[in-house]
């Protein structure tokens, strides 16, 4: 099996593949790839207790923040030391970050949904729009051999730099924690634009693989397929 290629054009890219190769080269013999990979979920499930237990003290999600980095540097330097000390594994490597990055992300959207702060049914809607996109990305990896990993010029980390400072405030500014529109909170309002963006860019990205499928695809002259 050809290991996809893999399409990052994040803002903070090279940066951080800077950081991510210095921190490689820095890991004890015994850390493995599964290991951070682990290490990654549980920053996940950290991030996910942090704003559940927020409906008791909005500082519980400073241990939100703390999740999201956990869950950063598991989930981005697992494939990065793999490569370092050329032990890819793409079959195995590929099933089990993807499995376990689905199940981290069912836990943090429902710990966002079980604060107290979103109303759940906006949490599960962005979860759903978020495994589209993953799924999307999985069958691109498979029929172009090109795995994207970023939409906008926003990746992973992005988002998760987002989700941190979304943190800060709602943690310093009480207006913000407290503004209610229509009974909707200032998180709810984030999470609404943020489930109209990733409809947006599902959209557009299946119009456009699409239309590139059936340009490879296409129907011979006898009205079959080719």
């Amino acid at each position: 099996m050809k290991e996809a290629k893999r399409i990052q054009a994040s803002l903070l890219n090279e940066t951080e593949k800077k950081v991510l190769l210095a921190l490689a080269r820095r890991q004890p013999h015994w850390m493995t790839s599964d290991i951070l990979t682990y290490i990654g979920a549980f920053g996940a499930l950290v991030f996910a207790a942090g704003f559940i237990l927020s409906r008791y003290s909005i500082h519980w999600l400073w241990l939100s923040s703390l999740g999201m980095v956990i869950n950063w540097y598991g989930d981005s330097l697992d494939g990065t030391l793999a490569r370092f000390r050329n032990l890819q594994r793409p079959v195995y490597g590929y099933y089990l970050d993807h499995t376990v990055d689905c199940i981290n992300e069912v836990m943090m959207f429902i710990g966002i949904g079980l604060s107290g702060m979103m109303h759940l049914s906006l949490a599960l809607l962005a979860l759903v729009l978020y495994l589209l996109l993953t799924v999307n990305v999985s069958i691109n990896a498979h029929l172009k051999g090109e795995f994207k990993l970023t939409y906008g010029k926003l990746g992973p980390t992005e988002f998760r730099l987002l989700v941190i400072l979304f943190d800060t405030l709602l943690i310093l500014l009480p207006g913000i924690r407290e503004f209610s529109w229509q009974g909707l909170s200032a998180l709810d309002l984030f999470a609404a634009l943020v489930n109209v963006i990733l409809a947006v860019m599902y959209l557009v990205t299946i119009v456009s693989d699409a239309r590139y499928y059936a340009s490879v695809d296409p129907i011979n002259k006898d009205g079959e397929a080719s």
